[in-house]
């Protein structure tokens, strides 16, 4: 299985890449887990151009069964989460893309063109934060799937 989150903007904190590299660290054991940073759309641009040249960007690099993280989406447990992703591998998919949008978030036709639209509730994350976040579920949700004690 393969596993990308993709994410526009580069992690600047050493203690949020320390992180993401641990969570990376623990996934090889399950998938080859790759995490791929593109670069924000220029500042001289609108906000609607922003959210269009990342979302495109995103589109573009996604491979695979898409999740969109959206304040949008749906909200699942951690065991819906993990029942998803072992439903989609157990229909043959074995690639899944998870697009983290900029701070613009996506837009409508990233979101239609998804497999799934995926939420973490109605809060706002700090970016860096968040990709953490996405990699402890993914995480998460592979010992689920395992049968291994991390989820309690």
């Amino acid at each position: 299985m393969k596993v990308n989150v993709i994410a526009i903007g580069k992690i600047k904190e050493k203690y949020v890449a320390d992180a993401i590299a641990e969570y990376a660290k623990r996934l090889s054991r399950y998938a080859d887990f790759k995490v791929i940073e593109l670069p924000d759309a220029p500042p001289s641009k609108t906000a609607d151009e922003q959210r269009k040249i990342e979302s495109d960007s995103l589109l573009a690099k996604a491979k695979g069964f898409v999740i969109a993280l959206d304040p949008r989406g749906k909200e699942l447990s951690s065991e819906e989460f993990a029942s998803l992703i072992d439903t989609k591998c157990t229909e043959g998919q074995s690639e899944f893309s998870f697009l983290i949008g900029g701070s613009h978030g996506h837009t409508d036709e990233l979101r239609s063109k998804a497999d799934f639209v995926l939420s973490f509730g109605k809060p706002t994350f700090p970016h860096q934060l968040f990709r953490v976040m996405v990699c402890e579920q993914i995480y998460r949700a592979m010992t689920i799937i395992a049968g291994t004690p991390y989820h309690k």
